[in-house]
Parts: C-alpha cells; sequence; structure tokens
C-alpha cells in the first residue's frame, strides 16, 4: 500500500512537471498559422521544435507556460490582411501589438473572442473601415488605433470599457459627433486630426483642447454675438461700452515705455530659453527622445514604409522606432561620427544606438552603404542591426558589449583591484581586428573602407577575440568633419592632409592599435610635464636610440617567455605606421605575419558576438506603447 502511495506521488509529480515544461500546443499552432499565412519582411525565430514560451520573438506566456499571454511583434513588416482564425485562437491573450506594420483590411472581426484582452495597440497601419463594437471587451485598460484609414463615428459602446486609462484614435478619418462617453478611469485622450464635428461632450471637457485638434470640433467656451433680426446684416447688438473719459497723454507714454521694456525681456527669457533647450537636446535628458522626435513627427502615415526602422535580414528585435524614441539612454561616448548610446528598451532589450552627425549623403546614397554595411556578417565585425534616416535624424542600431571596448580595457582605470590584459587576449584581439578588417576589405568588390579605426571601436566576442565596429561611415559624412583630438592619433598622415581615408590608411591606424596594445598608452597622450606626445613618433624615437624594452607595458613583464613575441609584433606595427601609403602591407599580408607570432587555430563551433542579453522577465506595457 505504501509503495503504491509513493509510485501515486512521483506519478502525480511527474504529470506537473511534464505540464509546466510542455508548450502551449494550441497556441503555438495559431502562432504558426498566422505568421506562415502573413507576409512580413523580417525573419521571425519562430518555428515547430524551438520551445514558443522560451524562445520565440515578441511571445510571451502565462507563468506556468499553458497559455500566450502577450504578442509584441511591432515593425516586423506585415503586409495585407491578418489571416483569419489565427489570433482569434489565442483566448487568453491579454497584450497584443502589431503596430508599425502595413497591416490593411477592416478590423479583424474574430478578435472578439479574444475576451481577455487588456491591452490593443494597432496604431500605425493600413486599417480601414469602422470602428469595432467595444462593448465584447470588459478588461480593456489602452486602446491605441492611431494613423490608420478607420472612418465612420466614434461607437458609444466605449462607455462600456469601465476599466479603460488610455485611449487614441488620432489621425484617422473618423465623422460624426463625439458621443458622450462614460469613462471614469479614463487619464488619456487623443482624437485630434480626424473630421470630427459638434462640440466637446461635458464627460471630455476635463481634457486640453490639444486632444481635439484638427477636428471641426467647437469647446463650447466661446460663442458667437448674437444677432437682432431688427438690425442690418453684418451689425450685433452687442455694442461697446464707452469709458466717459479719455486716456492722458502722459498715461498713454508710461503704457508705451512699459510695453517695450515687457517686450525686451520677453525676447531675452526666448534666447535664454532657447539656449537651455539645446543644451538639453545635446544631452537627450537621459533618453533617445528629442524635442522634435516624437513617435507622430518622425513616423506619420503619409511617410512609406522605408522611413521607418529597417531591420537586417536575421534580426530578432523585436521593437520599433517608438520604442527606441522612449529608451532609458545612456552616453557612451562622443565620437568622429557622432554620438553612441546604450539604450535600454522597457522590455530589457539593450542596443547600442549611433546618432550620427554632419551626414552629406542623401537618402538613396545612405541606404545604399547601409546595406553594404549590415550585409558583412563575420566574427569579427560587430554586425549591423538596423538603421534609420529621416531629415533630421540618421541612426544606427547594434548590439551591446558588456565588456566595453578595448579602449576602456587598455586605459580604464589602473591600480590594485584591476584586471590586467593579459598578452594572450592581446594577441586575440589583434588577430580578430586585422581579420574583420581584411573582410571589411573585400567587401564591395574590394573598394569598402572602414575609416574610423581605433580601440574604442574595437570589441571582444565571445571568443575573446577583436571585433571591428562603426564601419564605413567616411562616404556619407563631410569630408571637412572636424576629427577629435584624441582621434587624430590612428589618423595616416595623407588622411591628415586630404581627409580621404583608404584601405591603406585603415592599415596605418590597425597600426597604431597594436602599438596601444603593446604599449598600453593613448595615441596622444601627454606627459607628466603636460607634453603632447604622438604614440607612433614615440615609438620612432626609442626604437631608434635601441630602448626597445622600454615600449612595452609594463603590465605585460610579468608573463614568462614572451618578450620575443612582442618584439615580433612591434616590428609588424612599425611595417604599419610607416609613413608612404604605398610601402605599408595589405591587411591579409598582416594578418599571416601575426598568425605567424603565435599561431592562432579557428576552433569548429560557431562563433557569436558577446551581446548584453538579459532573461528579465518582460514588465506591463506602458500607457503609451
Amino acid at each position: 500500500m505504501e509503495a503504491l502511495s509513493i509510485f501515486t506521488s512521483i506519478l502525480y509529480l511527474g504529470l506537473i512537471i511534464s505540464q509546466v515544461n510542455a508548450d502551449p500546443v494550441e497556441d503555438k499552432q495559431a502562432l504558426l498559422d498566422f505568421v506562415n499565412g502573413f507576409r512580413h519582411s523580417r525573419s521571425l525565430n519562430w518555428n515547430e521544435s524551438s520551445p514558443v514560451c522560451n524562445q520565440w520573438t515578441g511571445v510571451k506566456c502565462s507563468q506556468d507556460g499553458s497559455r500566450i499571454v502577450a504578442l509584441r511583434l511591432p515593425g516586423v513588416g506585415f503586409t495585407g490582411q491578418i489571416p483569419p482564425n489565427t489570433i482569434s485562437r489565442l483566448s487568453a491573450l491579454k497584450i497584443l501589438s502589431l503596430r508599425s506594420n502595413v497591416i490593411t483590411g477592416y478590423f479583424p472581426s474574430d478578435f472578439f473572442n479574444l475576451k481577455s484582452l487588456s491591452f490593443l495597440y494597432l496604431q500605425f497601419n493600413n486599417f480601414s473601415g469602422p470602428l469595432p463594437d467595444f462593448s465584447v471587451w470588459k478588461n480593456l485598460t489602452i486602446v491605441n488605433l492611431s494613423n490608420n484609414w478607420f472612418n465612420g463615428t466614434i461607437p458609444r459602446s466605449l462607455s462600456n470599457l469601465t476599466q479603460l486609462q488610455a485611449l487614441n484614435l488620432s489621425n484617422n478619418s473618423l465623422s460624426g459627433e463625439i458621443p458622450d462617453l462614460t469613462l471614469p478611469s479614463l487619464q488619456q485622450l487623443n482624437l485630434s486630426n480626424n473630421h470630427l464635428s459638434g462640440s466637446i461632450p461635458k464627460s471630455l471637457v476635463r481634457f486640453p483642447s490639444s486632444v481635439f485638434a484638427g477636428n471641426n470640433i467647437s469647446s463650447g467656451e466661446i460663442l458667437a454675438p448674437r444677432v437682432s433680426p431688427d438690425l442690418p446684416p453684418g451689425e450685433s447688438n452687442v455694442r461697446p461700452k464707452s469709458s466717459g473719459r479719455r486716456i492722458g497723454e502722459t498715461a498713454l507714454l508710461g503704457i508705451i515705455i512699459a510695453a517695450c521694456v515687457l517686450g525686451v525681456a520677453a525676447f531675452a527669457f526666448l534666447i535664454i530659453a532657447c539656449c537651455v533647450r539645446n543644451k538639453k537636446e545635446d544631452g537627450f535628458e537621459g533618453t533617445l527622445q528629442k524635442r522634435e522626435m516624437s513617435p507622430e513627427k518622425l513616423v506619420s502615415r503619409n511617410q512609406d514604409a522605408s522611413n521607418r526602422l529597417f531591420f537586417f535580414e536575421g534580426c530578432s528585435y523585436a521593437f520599433d522606432l517608438e520604442d527606441l524614441l522612449r529608451a532609458s539612454a545612456e552616453v557612451l561616448g562622443k565620437g568622429t561620427f557622432g554620438m553612441a548610446y546604450k539604450a535600454v528598451l522597457e522590455d530589457a532589450t539593450t542596443v547600442v544606438v549611433k546618432r550620427l552627425k554632419d551626414v552629406s549623403a542623401g537618402k538613396r546614397d545612405f541606404e545604399q552603404q547601409m546595406e553594404i554595411v549590415g550585409s558583412i556578417k563575420h566574427e569579427n565585425v560587430v554586425e549591423l542591426k538596423a538603421y534609420y534616416y529621416s531629415k533630421d535624424e540618421k541612426l544606427m542600431v547594434y548590439d551591446y558589449y558588456s565588456q566595453g571596448s578595448v579602449s576602456s580595457m587598455l586605459h580604464g582605470k589602473r591600480g590594485e583591484g584591476r584586471i590586467p590584459l593579459d598578452w594572450d587576449t592581446r594577441m586575440r584581439i589583434a588577430i580578430g581586428t586585422a581579420r574583420g578588417i581584411a573582410r571589411i576589405h573585400a567587401e564591395n568588390s574590394g573598394k569598402l573602407v572602414h575609416g574610423n579605426i581605433k580601440s574604442s571601436n574595437i570589441f571582444l566576442n565571445t571568443r575573446q577575440y577583436g571585433c571591428v565596429s562603426d564601419l564605413g561611415l567616411t562616404t556619407i559624412t563631410s569630408p571637412l568633419a572636424p576629427v577629435i583630438a584624441r582621434a587624430a592619433g590612428y589618423r595616416a598622415p595623407e588622411v591628415t592632409d586630404t581627409r580621404k581615408a583608404t584601405q591603406s590608411s585603415d592599415v596605418y591606424s590597425f597600426g597604431v592599435v597594436l602599438l596601444e596594445l603593446l604599449t598600453a598608452k593613448s595615441p596622444i597622450h601627454t606627459t607628466g610635464g603636460d607634453e603632447l606626445v604622438h604614440l607612433v613618433r614615440w615609438v620612432h624615437s626609442v626604437v631608434r636610440e635601441e630602448w626597445t624594452a622600454e615600449v612595452f607595458d609594463i603590465e605585460l613583464l610579468r608573463y614568462p617567455n614572451i618578450e620575443e613575441e612582442m618584439v615580433e609584433l612591434l616590428q609588424i606595427a612599425m611595417s604599419c605606421v610607416v609613413r608612404m601609403p604605398d610601402q605599408r602591407p595589405k591587411m591579409l599580408d598582416v594578418i599571416k605575419m601575426i598568425e605567424n607570432v603565435r599561431r592562432v587555430e579557428p576552433e569548429n563551433h560557431p562563433s557569436s558576438e558577446n551581446k548584453s542579453e538579459s532573461s528579465t522577465p518582460t514588465p506591463p506595457p506602458p500607457v503609451a506603447e
């Protein structure tokens, strides 16, 4: 009897474990039917063999893994009508976000089956026809259907949504009067830019006039003067009151002087406010959202899809421009071609956003260059994930490398507690970086130039090899852009004169990086007496005086039997930084020379970049997803 009880307990426990680990089979099949029947430009990592709850992009399951409760697929490039009887089978769905796609057709009638729906985001699509009957949903908290082509009237059934906190129906073609909606929980409303008429109902007068802008609506606060039928047309029975006396000359003069003083003060205040605001804009105020950078202004329904955030094939990120603009941002550094930010999105995804400056290329040239850069898939080249182009903003999106750049590893805080960069790692950085540059030089029929090689643009992949970033920007930026002082030490002499980078100048810059790895000194640094020292000239002078041992980083002296290898790598670096461009080696030759210093055997397993990933659960969505 006791054995039977134990067996029953084990069997029961096994059933519980199997239920927890099992995929929601029916929900999973519904999503597969949805994605297989819906054309989209970005690839999704959805397949039958992978667990839906832990790996599928944009999908979140309940805690026990039995049902899918959230589906977020913004900016995936869905085109056409949503396949019927697919998403509607996710009866436990609470959050649905298909915004920033190119979805057409009427509002799906089978969405009425989603009784548990609380958050609905369908903005920035091409939906048309009337709005749905909202009475079927009792839990809706946030509804955003803005920037579509919905027409007809606003349904009175919205009053049934007693939990509704935010409603956005702006930038559609809605007409008729606004119904008197009793929505006690409503905190945010936007009905602007439609064809609505009449007056604002009493239940909504608490909202500012801006939420009704772009319609033919009267606020009810300003009334036209009443016209008496006994008066001629154009005359009013409202007569001006007479003061009974004229203003004196002294009082009039005082009024004029006071008005002038106030005008000057107002002008000065305006100048100061503009300066302060511009200063804040330069810092992004802790976010990637700038004064003129709101999603509604950057991505309007009149813009085509190419003006949205463009993702390259194989990118699994599930966010769009709106997410990026709302992300909390931390400045990583100011580079030659713009500022770099660490952006943490609301679902804890972390990326690096490069905000370009001085871009001289037009939209077509810019996109062509991004296509070239984004097509490079190599373990030693940081992969470009997405880009954005508009008249005022040009952005590039990369993976975030949590270890930081080689520059921070070499020149970070030294002293007690510091983990030194050992010789093996420096050699892997050298060979990996060389391979990455050679791969870049082979692109575009052997004509592509990096143009900005420096240690702050080199990171470590998962195999701890060098990985090059920030490439191919010299052709789309102004050649007269000022060079940041610390970057000048990487520039070949001919680039300083012509401002035109070449593959040969890339070799020079790589030689400077090798000198950095050997000396741990910045390309341009100061001595104790504040004397400015150029690294290449300093190394030349030390080697010329036959004090070669003085060149190497003191942290390398602790590693035995590497003196010969350091000298050989120093000789390679010196051959790269010779003054005449035609005397420098090609990158393929440089790779062979470094491999001869220490043979690095390639591993068989596939590699991937060392990107920072988080398994933090996705928090509840904000009011304006």
